[in-house]
């Protein structure tokens, strides 16, 4: 059997890994992609794309219900969960067409079956004609994450759930529980609750959102308790007993248990990388639970192979991935290349209010010793806000007092995931509290929050 020559191979086609075919493919480079199951990867036909479809439903739905706020007239709202599952599915598989489209575009060789690294520079798939052997100077690997499993909490998909059941439901929950408060928990949780669900949330740690700066996980709490939902902090699940459509759930909470009954489980307890078949250990490749040690160039150690995305490690997002493919492309085919800065990439959350920060919480900024300025601006004091009635929200910055640096960006409310660019741009380009102070923010925008809030840090603030 012949042995197929490539310059590049990237294992896994997702966010991260169709993003460095591409750039790689740009440049010059013969690529090949390996995907297993589908391109796009989890996010775009399972996580970040089709939450976001659902979650925009469920938005509207509850807009519908507000109708005589904005003195319109709305009789008999309702919703058809299939109808509303079959756009997202709809929405997902557009996305992921779109990216076969552009790798054909790029001329990037897709090869569909499960990859293993046999020796330094040679790969070998699994297809479903048989096996092909592929060999390249530079691998990337790209192979993502899926949903952590935590004994006894397994998911059977009826009573007990993963993200992929909740985006594909077999029935429409009445009472649910969602253990785990991350993005993936909490935004589940808000779609569900916001369509009518009876929904309690248990978090193991002190508050939701946990990686959020607590004023703002303060507010969020606040914010889902007033749409009905039940949170439970500090608390965590001990055992799940299954039976004939309901599920009792073992809550310890405050060093007691407390047994409540739910008829559908959605688990949010994190990831845990895909590192293993691969035929990493047997290269020298190291990992750290069930993610690969890289350095901040996704280098592995071992000549030529790199990995990126979540199975090189927090924080987990696509757009992280994506932006280290970039950077392991350039890198392979000469060019300058910068490595991606965690504490500069910002992390949003869907729910309803929004969520979305970028650099270090207040309470990260103090402990790295800093002398901070900390500005806030509430979306009351805001027009556009008043006039889309979307009222409660906050936007807080941090500042080091000394050099004028913003330390991070921390927002609640309608659109912040939009708007935490701003923030994200100003980092990048290292601007000061000067910079934003003197930048012109249009009116009437949300935007305009973010230059009040700069303005309160170093008390100039004028809306308030």
């Amino acid at each position: 059997m012949a042995t197929k020559s490539f310059d590049l191979i990237v294992i896994g086609a997702g966010p991260g890994g169709y993003v460095a075919a591409i750039r790689g493919a740009q440049l010059g480079l013969n690529v090949a992609v390996v995907e297993r199951e589908h391109l796009g990867g989890i996010c775009l036909n399972w996580g970040c794309i089709p939450t976001k479809a659902l979650l925009r439903s469920s938005e509207v739905f509850h807009l519908m219900h507000r109708a005589k706020e904005f003195g319109l007239k709305a009789d008999g709202i309702d919703y058809d969960i299939d109808a509303v599952v079959k756009r997202s599915r709809g929405v997902a598989k557009q996305l992921s067409g779109g990216v076969a489209h552009l790798l054909k575009k790029n001329k990037v060789t897709v090869i569909m079956g499960a990859a293993t690294l046999t020796a330094k520079g040679k790969v070998s798939v699994k297809t479903d004609k048989g096996s092909e052997e592929l060999t390249a100077k530079n691998i990337i690997v790209a192979t993502g994450a899926r949903a952590r499993e935590l004994p006894g909490l397994e998911a059977d998909g009826d009573l007990v759930w993963t993200y992929k059941h909740a985006l594909n439901p077999p029935h429409m929950p009445k009472k649910l529980l969602v253990i785990g408060s991350g993005a993936i928990g909490i935004e589940f949780a808000s779609f569900y609750n916001t369509l009518g669900t009876d929904t309690t949330v248990v978090e193991v740690m002190d508050r939701v959102l946990p990686v959020e700066d607590a004023e703002i996980s303060a507010l969020a709490k606040k914010a889902f308790k007033k749409q009905g939902m039940k949170i439970m902090e500090k608390a965590m699940v001990k055992q799940l007993d299954r039976g004939k459509g309901k599920v009792t759930a073992h809550i310890e909470v405050g060093g007691k248990i407390e047994k409540q009954e739910f008829d559908t489980v959605i688990s949010a307890v994190g990831i845990v990388g895909n590192v293993e078949g691969l035929g990493l250990e047997a290269l020298g490749v190291k990992i750290d639970r069930t993610h690969v040690i890289t350095d901040e160039f996704c280098r592995t150690g071992v000549e030529g192979l790199y990995a990126i995305g979540d199975i090189a490690g927090a924080p987990w997002l696509a757009h992280k991935a994506s932006h280290e493919g970039v950077m392991v492309a350039d890198m392979i085919a000469g060019k300058r290349a910068h490595p991606v800065k965690p504490e500069s990439i910002a992390g949003c959350t869907y729910c309803h209010p929004q969520v979305a920060s970028v650099g270090y919480t207040e309470a990260k900024a103090k402990e790295l010793g800093y002398d901070i300025k900390v500005g806030r601006f509430p979306f009351m004091g805001n027009g556009k806000a008043i006039a889309l009635g979307e009222p409660e929200g906050l936007i807080k910055t941090v500042f080091d007092a000394k050099t004028g640096e913003l330390l991070g960006a921390h927002m609640i409310g309608a659109e912040v995931t939009e708007l935490i660019q701003g923030y994200v741009v100003g980092r990048q380009l290292e601007a000061t509290e000067e910079d934003f102070i003197n930048t012109v923010f249009p009116h009437p925008t949300l935007s305009e929050m973010m230059h009040e809030s700069v303005l309160d840090a170093f008390d100039r603030m004028i809306h308030m």
